[in-house]
């Protein structure tokens, strides 16, 4: 009997057999939290091989807390008034993957089940594919992030207060041929840490800003996919940091270069024959009924699911004029500068950027919500406003189109949206809303350095 790899793996027994194979004492286990944290622990091997059949807990607090492990005072599911009982989750035996820089150590995700279930980031995103597969249909997708590379070490940076910040490389060099070949060796140990956990990226190359890079994931199908961008954060921070460097995927770290993205190319398939349900080839720019009714939905829905894809107070710093990030629900074909991309193509490339995102949201939640929204567009068959031809920041839009501002009013929005409750459930937008709403409280309760510098002395 041959030896198994881990990307073959496809039931639990095929996972018990690997770990045995491997003579492995524990294995790795982890989930993804609200916020698209990755979270998890070892686990010895015959408590995994139980946990295979029978599930494990977690105690709830993973829920209960945000990014910085502080409580939420303001959500139901969880907190000191149910005493953080455990959350049982189940494990992925097909998620199985290398970790490179552990020998032969195996890493498994797990999603959570029972009641936790509603709040579960990968669970919302399978409630919409399944909704998707009712429709008669399969997405596709493959996401690309921006983020920026420091010579920096989590010491480093909080013995300088996150100021002054050395990054990897000076200067505005997009998509650098000398930077790339200088540091070719860094760039080669990237792309082959994507291969070996299986989130391989097609496109690396720097962005403008000193020491930032762009990386495109492969496509895959949608569930897939957000996974694979959901280890790619976690694993690319974890290679910087093993490498004496640091990776932020936040939105916007300096006023002075453009934010970071995190983009979703988006298509759907006929379930029945695999043909592509947005290809049209004898429509304008290709678009079939069903793409533009897809896109009409994205637009329309954009201003209510906002926080599902600008999730931090900082993904609002980036949304501005002029610095390639959106600001208004617009769409345009081949147009950098909407919200909205429609890429004409063939059967196989004809599909939607939703360029929106930024690169601080968790990827389950941010499909879930652009794929949900187009949804929406089919089953209303919903008709896109007039696309915008040219520089999209440089003229007025209806007042439909205009997105909330702040972090707070993106919570609202998305707590009175009906689409969201339909297709997320109420316990999931209960939930998320407050946790946006505590995060933005947070933010307030402290004082900026703009403050000081502008009102100490003066006021």
């Amino acid at each position: 009997m041959s030896r198994l790899q881990a990307r073959e793996i496809t039931d639990a027994d095929q996972a018990r057999r690997l770990v045995e194979e491997r003579g492995l004492s524990h294995v790795k286990v982890g989930m993804f939290d609200i916020d698209g944290v990755m979270l998890g622990k070892y686990m010895g091997r015959e408590k995994f091989f139980s946990a295979l059949e029978k599930g494990v807990a977690f105690c709830d607090v993973v829920l209960g807390w945000d990014s910085k492990d502080e409580l939420y005072d303001n959500v139901r599911f969880t907190g000191w008034h149910t005493g953080y009982p455990d959350a049982p989750l189940r494990i992925l035996p097909e998620s199985c993957r290398e970790v490179p820089a552990e020998g032969d150590m195996l890493l498994f995700l797990a999603e959570f089940d029972g009641r936790a279930e509603a709040l579960c980031p990968r669970g919302v995103l399978r409630r919409v594919l399944a909704r998707a597969a009712e429709l008669g249909y399969t997405a596709r997708a493959a996401l690309e992030y921006e983020f920026f590379l420091f010579q920096e070490t989590p010491e480093s940076i909080r013995e300088k207060g996150f100021r002054h910040l050395r990054p990897f490389t000076p200067d505005m060099m997009g998509y650098s041929m000398l930077r790339s070949s200088v540091h070719g060796e860094l760039y080669h140990d990237l792309l082959g840490m994507a291969e070996a956990m299986d989130f391989p990226i097609e496109g690396l190359h720097t962005e403008t800003g000193p020491g930032v890079l762009e990386a495109a994931i492969a496509v895959d199908e949608a569930l897939a996919a957000a996974d694979k961008a959901a280890l790619f954060k976690t694993f690319t921070k974890v290679w910087a940091q093993r490498r004496g460097l640091m990776a932020t995927f936040m939105a916007k770290w300096s006023p002075d270069y453009p934010g970071q993205s995190g983009h979703i190319h988006l298509s759907l398939r006929e379930a029945a024959g695999g043909r592509s349900a947005f290809f049209d080839a004898a429509a304008p720019d290709r678009m079939s009924d069903v793409q533009r009714h897809f896109v009409a939905g994205q637009q329309a829905l954009m201003p209510e699911l906002l926080a599902m894809l600008a999730p931090t107070v900082n993904s609002y710093t980036r949304l501005i004029p002029g610095f390639w990030a959106p600001t208004d629900a617009t769409w345009g074909v081949e147009n950098r500068t909407t919200a909205l991309r429609v890429i004409p193509g063939g059967d196989a490339a004809q599909r939607v950027e939703y360029r929106l995102g930024s690169a601080d949201a968790n990827p389950y939640l941010a499909m879930a919500a652009a794929i949900a929204s187009g949804l929406h567009g089919i089953e209303h068959r919903l008709e896109p406003d007039p696309p915008v031809t040219g520089n999209a920041y440089d003229r007025d839009h209806p007042a439909h189109q205009a997105l909330p501002r702040t972090l707070w009013e993106a919570a609202q929005r998305l707590r009175g949206s009906a689409a969201a409750r339909e297709f997320f459930g109420d316990d999931f937008v209960e939930h998320f809303a407050a946790t946006r709403e505590w995060e933005e409280r947070q933010f307030r309760r402290h004082i900026t350095d703009w403050e000081l510098e502008r009102y100490f002395e003066i006021i």
